[in-house]
């Protein structure tokens, strides 16, 4: 799997200290849209791997990190960059939204 589970435990190394971009996917098991992302994501991470990190968060079970990015409605992917926010976008997305939303900060 290209996709990196991210929680509040290993948010700090795997997404604030990473040296790539790293692409956030903040869902939830029974949320609609964060399954029909889902897909897109992982083509995303196996076709971006060695220009960006992709982590996927479960909201439910990791609602510490969640809360500190200020996440209220999900799908929510934040894109992060030297340890930053630099990109947010809520609710899913078609595959070539997500790339142009991922484009620029590579």
């Amino acid at each position: 799997m290209a996709t990196v589970i991210v929680t509040d435990d290993n948010f700090q190394e795997e997404v604030i200290s990473s040296e790539k971009p790293v692409l956030v996917d903040y869902w939830a098991t029974w949320c609609g849209p964060c399954k029909m992302v889902g897909p897109i994501i992982e083509e995303i991470a196996s076709e971006y791997q060695e220009k960006l990190k992709v982590g996927k968060l479960d909201v439910d079970n990791n609602q510490t990190s969640a809360a500190q990015q200020n996440v209220m409605s999900i799908p929510t992917l934040l894109i992060f960059k030297d340890g930053e926010v630099v990109a947010q976008q809520v609710g899913a997305v078609s595959k070539t939204q997500l790339i142009e939303f991922i484009e620029p900060h590579l």
